[in-house]
């Protein structure tokens, strides 16, 4: 790999490391010999979700969120083919990303971090990134989840019962589509980066908004329900502040049921990829059965809704 990255880069490099973590990317941690810290983010086995960007494209976004003053590391440049796999290649970022350990002590502005770069991300202009999907979320889940050939009930009560309360009539923007912990770079300071960009398309903006309020993404911190790092209604105000989009909070209690739908579908998905034998692995057959843990909270949430 080091020979691949160096003729793609153009330059010497002292080393290339593969990063652990990363259900359908790799992440090469490179070292050049002029003393840059790159990470290169390579194509792996297959995709979550249906419309996952090419890397190509991911790295249009990238250069979009960069240049609209997201906290994006720097996007370097787009590889091409690397060893049969496409890469582009970005900045390489210094904080924490798992977030069973951010939960544990995170920087008092995090929450309100979090907002200010959603309203960054939402403020790019939809004529930037022609190229983004603008589909009916529920139209898209429920196709996925026909691809998993097997009857999931408790899904499909959460797909029609948040589709009957969220009224899908903000102005579509341009959206991150998978903004949480785990994707965020933090340290004792804040938010440092934002990272990940391949489900990014035009979609309401509470799509966003809600999605780490989905308990997985709460990694074991139920107290705080924004992501284990905050409670919702400094946050939900301070993006409203920022946006003039008011958020009704029972319509975002019906993105938090979609959320748990989307993962659901999600971690389905990788356990077929498993199952079907297109990419074994252990993780992936353990996501697949995680996918009861989100069916349970959907009940749990409908219910608790009266």
């Amino acid at each position: 790999m080091k020979e691949a990255l160096e003729a793609a880069l153009g330059v010497s490099i002292t080393g290339a490391t593969l990063l652990a973590g990363g259900a359908s990317k790799e992440a090469w941690a490179v070292g050049t010999a002029d003393g840059r810290e790159l990470l290169v983010r390579r194509a792996a086995g297959g995709v979550i979700h249906e419309g996952t960007l090419s890397l190509e494209h991911e790295f249009e976004v990238l250069r979009a969120a960069h240049e609209a003053g997201v906290k994006a590391p720097e996007p370097i440049a787009y590889l091409g083919d690397v060893e049969g796999r496409e890469a582009f290649v970005m900045e390489r970022v210094h904080g924490e990303t798992i977030g069973r350990r951010i939960v544990k002590a995170p920087p008092p502005s995090l929450a309100l971090e979090m907002a200010d770069e959603l309203a960054k991300i939402h403020a790019i202009p939809r004529e930037r990134l022609p190229f983004l999907r603008d589909a009916d979320p529920f139209d898209e889940f429920y196709d996925e989840l026909d691809s998993v050939e097997e009857p999931h009930p408790a899904i499909e009560l959460g797909l029609r019962w948040a589709r009957e309360r969220i009224p899908l009539e903000c102005p579509r923007v341009v959206g991150h589509g998978d903004f949480r912990l785990g994707n965020l770079v933090v340290d004792e300071n804040g938010l440092v980066a934002v990272l990940d960009w391949e489900f990014a398309r035009l979609s309401d903006p509470a799509e966003d908004v809600a999605w780490p309020l989905v308990r997985a993404w709460r990694f074991g911190r139920d107290d705080l329900r924004l992501g284990g790092v905050g409670e919702v209604e400094p946050y939900l105000a301070r993006y409203g502040e920022l946006t003039g989009c008011e958020i009704p909070v029972d319509e975002l209690y019906a993105w938090e049921v979609l959320g748990n739908c989307k993962w659901a579908i999600g971690a389905l998905r990788q356990g077929r990829r498993h199952l079907r034998g297109e990419d074994r692995s252990v993780e992936f057959a353990i996501l697949g059965r995680l996918a009861a843990e989100m069916e349970y909270e959907i009940l749990d949430l409908i219910r608790r809704a009266g």
